[in-house]
């Protein structure tokens, strides 16, 4: 296992409000030391599961790549229920654990869980709202429904029980009132949004759905650290109405109670790092946490496909676009503090000419 020394950024928040504090005495973090499972740190590599082809793990073989951010539907292996397929999650730790790279690893339900576990459960249809299959209608199990969500939590527990002790095995994406990704997101166009009010969403369903995902998660995998990739609530507060202020106030309280229940084995994390012009304020947020949390940024996108080099930062000059937006992931916040991780996706960790950039990279995590 790759070890690294502990940052000393890395510092539990201690401002939790006292109802929050009450609660992480009823759920301690007690099961990860140092010494047993270091901190997440480091260049990360993005791997999507394809379906329809077989796991390529070449990109673990790439000396700056201290882990793997692995991303796989649920539907992908339980399409039976209580069947699952282990055959590429073996693979993937099996490589990990040889090569000493540690694991992130992030099953999306969701619009991609298996049609049996939304069999009795209460469901819309939405449009994907990014990624691939962008614009397909599909059905969205509701974040609160208990039946979708019992299903999830089984699921789960299999998972824990298989590779839970694994030595790679060091994140895991906390979700389940997610959509397309493991994203805290939820689709919310106009159209979206009278579609919640006609449902009866409130932010405190939402709310109350997170806080039970994040307690089987704190449960069942006592060895890894556990992530919230942020987003936000929808701005439709408690009263059924219509307000801009009720995003960042759900995605605050999420955050609050992770910390709460997660104790020093809270990861937080934005998955849209560019440094391209049109700046989202989220990746500013999730690094102003740097020095009380764990905290990470993802890549938005793959700078040598189209015109992702654009939106990275320079546009048709992918490795310049690549070395700014990870200059810009490594920027110290107003304490001084950095990030731990950086996740790139795999066709610029396997393509030659960002080499020199990723080994620059890399050297800022030493």
């Amino acid at each position: 296992m790759l070890m690294h020394a502990t940052p000393r950024s890395v510092r539990l928040a201690i401002h939790i409000p006292l109802v929050l504090a009450c609660t992480f005495l009823l759920f301690p973090a007690v099961a990860i030391t140092e010494t047993e499972n270091s901190l997440p740190s480091g260049l990360v590599v993005v791997i999507r599961n394809n379906s329809d082809r077989a796991l390529d793990l070449r990109a673990l073989d790439n000396p700056t790549i201290s882990g793997v951010a692995f991303q796989i539907h649920w539907a992908d292996i339980e399409s039976v229920q209580g069947k699952p397929d282990w055959s590429k999650l073996d693979q993937l730790f099996n490589a990990a654990e040889s090569s000493k790279r540690w694991v992130q690893l992030l099953v999306f339900p969701g619009f991609f869980s298996p049609g049996w576990a939304l069999e009795g459960a209460e469901t819309e249809p939405f449009p994907i709202q990014y990624g691939p299959g962008k614009g397909t209608i599909m059905k969205l199990p509701m974040p609160w429904d208990t039946v979708y969500l019992n299903r999830w939590f089984a699921f789960l527990k299999q998972l824990s029980d298989r590779y839970g002790k694994s030595p790679a095995f060091r994140v895991v994406a906390a979700n389940g009132p997610t959509s397309v990704s493991a994203e805290m997101t939820l689709p919310d166009t106009p159209e979206d949004v009278e579609t919640w009010l006609k449902v009866s969403y409130t932010p405190r369903k939402y709310i109350e759905a997170w806080q039970k995902v994040l307690q089987v998660f704190h449960a069942d995998f006592a060895n890894q650290y556990i992530c919230l990739i942020v987003g936000s609530g929808l701005n439709i507060n408690d009263q059924g109405k219509i307000d801009p202020h009720e995003r960042a106030r759900t995605r605050k309280e999420v955050i609050d109670q992770a910390i709460a229940v997660l104790g020093r084995r809270f990861v937080l994390q934005n998955s849209d790092l560019h440094a391209g012009p049109k700046q989202h304020p989220v990746t500013d947020f999730v690094m102003s946490y740097s020095g009380r949390v764990i905290t990470g940024l993802e890549m938005r996108c793959t700078a040598e496909l189209g015109t992702c080099s654009t939106a990275l930062g320079a546009e048709g000059d992918p490795s310049l676009a690549l070395k700014k937006s990870i200059a810009k992931g490594m920027q110290p916040n107003n304490e001084g503090e950095r990030v731990n991780y950086l996740e790139i996706y795999e066709g610029d960790v396997l393509a030659d000419e960002m080499q020199s950039v990723l080994r620059d990279g890399a050297s800022l995590f030493k």
